[in-house]
């Protein structure tokens, strides 16, 4: 079929038009149907599908997710477990203050069982923190190099947690440098340690809301 032909059709005689004319008629109509059908139905659902899809993949890595922290329970709980119990072991190397006393003597007789002579034991202010108080001691101490090394191994063995911070040692009488671990010279001449000493002791709930409302 050609061009003059295709002009010769009459639109209001359809049933005459010829065999490859209605064919073609009935394409280009299947054509308009397909593109009206797929903008006003199917790409609105394609769309839909395309984020349904995505839904599905975080919905399936959220439920491995959870199936995995399912799997491993009965481990987390027993973590957790184990997590209380070291911690109650820490709070129990905390004193109460019923016990800050007598753990001052300890620390006290810790330096005295190690051969050093204290000039100066002071306690400080106590300092409260979250769920602990802090207790700085100013010491000062006379005595032999391994005298300082026995007292901190002393301090270190003590059943309550207790640090040492700010440590000078220096010849007595002579000047030091904060925070030397090296022997100063003098082989045999009495040396002097300035040292801040804290313990810790363990707040219950009612006294570590009224120091953090303070």
């Amino acid at each position: 079929m050609d061009l003059n032909q295709l002009n010769e059709l009459d639109l209001q005689d359809i049933g005459g038009w010829p065999s490859a004319a209605k064919a073609m008629l009935i394409l280009l109509l299947c054509a308009i149907l397909a593109g009206a059908w797929y903008y006003f139905f199917t790409k609105d659902q394609l769309v839909r599908l395309e984020t349904v899809g995505r839904e599905e993949v975080a919905l399936r890595q959220t439920f491995e997710s959870k199936q995995q922290k399912a799997a491993n329970l009965y481990a987390y709980r027993q973590q957790l477990e184990e997590m209380k119990e070291t911690f109650g072991a820490m709070l129990r190397q905390l004193p109460d203050k019923t016990e800050v006393a007598t753990l001052l003597v300890d620390v006290s007789q810790t330096g005295l069982a190690a051969g050093l002579e204290f000039e100066l034991f002071q306690p400080s202010k106590e300092l409260q923190k979250d769920f602990y108080a802090e207790l700085p001691i100013d010491i000062r101490v006379t005595g032999q190099y391994h005298e300082f090394g026995n007292f901190i191994s002393g301090l270190a063995a003590l059943p309550r947690i207790v640090t040492i911070h700010n440590v000078n040692i220096e010849v007595a009488g002579g000047k030091g440098s904060k925070g030397s671990t090296s022997r100063p010279s003098g082989d045999g001449a009495p040396l002097k340690l300035n040292a801040t000493v804290k313990t810790y002791r363990y707040l219950d709930e009612e006294a570590a809301q009224g120091g953090s409302s303070q």
